[in-house]
């Protein structure tokens, strides 16, 4: 699919809900990085996406990198990692 006019259509995940526009899901896609980016910082991940490939690369403690499909899977990594479940409400998330 082409990231800059959306051709063709993808399904996509539930997050992108209402962006029918390319332009429309990429700025999303940027913003919700930007959040993530915040929320993991605390556990020593980072999340990285350039617009090219439809995935997420999650940037784990020590440099390993995991490509995930959406949130859902980017969650369910982190906490596999982790080894516990992350709150992305609790107070040092949202400092």
């Amino acid at each position: 699919m082409c990231n800059g006019c959306g051709n063709p259509a993808a399904p996509g995940h539930w997050t992108e809900a209402g962006a029918q526009k390319g332009s429309i899901r990429m700025r999303a896609m940027f913003q919700r990085i930007s959040v993530l980016k915040r929320v993991l910082k605390p556990y020593g991940f980072s999340v990285y996406a350039d617009g090219v490939i439809p995935q997420l690369q999650l940037i784990c403690p020590g440099g390993a990198r995991v490509m995930v499909d959406n949130l859902t899977e980017l969650w369910a990594e982190v906490e596999r990692r982790q080894g516990f479940v992350i709150d992305p409400l609790a107070p040092h998330s949202m400092a």
